[in-house]
């Protein structure tokens, strides 16, 4: 019969940080600018150049198929996954119940706030602009709906870096921070490179994607701060 285990105490983590608001709208102010720009070069049809030589960037010029090896189509469709439905979901799910459990009430409204709403948002502006997908290349996987911006793009960057900024809190030094919340960038951006890889998304498409899903994570943290912090005591008082 095995020992029973010695009684352990485990202390949760403190806040050794959080984002600064101003600092979180001037983020969210320039993200937005970008995303302003590319919207005003494609409604005035100044983004085709871009478009087609980004499409065609990665493909050979006889049959456009894509180039390098085998295994790298596979990989795209691996990283592209990672700004899907199902996977961002429970990305979430996880990273939710993860604060809770560790008692960071304010982050978890945080981010649950932000990613409804980020979602909405990208939904609208689907059905506002209309961009209808590609068509310079072959898809190398199906995809429905409008084109601009990327949903996959839009959403990554949103998802990832909002979960970021949230466990970022966990720590005092600013490089550890600043590792945090940069892979949440460039795993995000990764998510948007594949989807001009695929075929799927024009460039801009996914540069308007991701600078508005960055921009709506950083607006987040920027106006639900405090109504979250004030939601949060009232459910727990005794938490600083």
């Amino acid at each position: 019969m095995d020992a029973p285990l010695p009684a352990e105490t485990i202390v949760l983590p403190v806040r050794g940080w959080r984002i600064d608001p101003r600092h979180a709208l001037a983020a969210a102010v320039i993200c937005w600018l970008g995303f302003a720009v590319v919207a005003w070069l494609v409604h005035n049809g100044h983004a085709s150049g871009i478009d087609s030589t980004g499409l065609i960037l990665w493909r050979h010029s006889q049959d456009l198929t894509p180039r390098g090896p085998a295994w790298l189509a596979e990989a795209v469709r691996d990283i592209t996954a990672l700004g899907g439905v199902v996977l961002r979901i429970m990305f979430t799910i996880a990273a939710v119940v993860a604060l809770i459990y560790l008692r960071l009430r304010r982050e978890a409204l945080v981010l649950v706030g932000t990613l409804l709403s980020g979602l909405l948002v990208e939904l609208a502006m689907k059905q506002l602009v209309g961009r209808p997908r590609p068509q310079i290349v072959p898809h190398l996987m199906e995809a429905g709906g409008m084109s601009f911006p990327s949903g996959h793009s839009f959403n990554a960057s949103l998802g990832f870096i909002a979960v970021a900024l949230a466990f970022a809190t966990f720590s005092r030094v600013r490089s550890v921070r600043w590792t945090i919340i940069g892979a949440a960038v460039l795993a995000s951006m990764l998510v948007a490179w594949s989807r001009v890889w695929l075929g799927v998304h024009f460039p801009t498409d996914v540069i308007a994607g991701w600078l508005g899903g960055a921009g709506w994570a950083f607006l987040g943290e920027a106006l639900l701060q405090r109504p979250a912090q004030a939601v949060a005591h009232t459910a727990s008082p005794t938490r600083p």
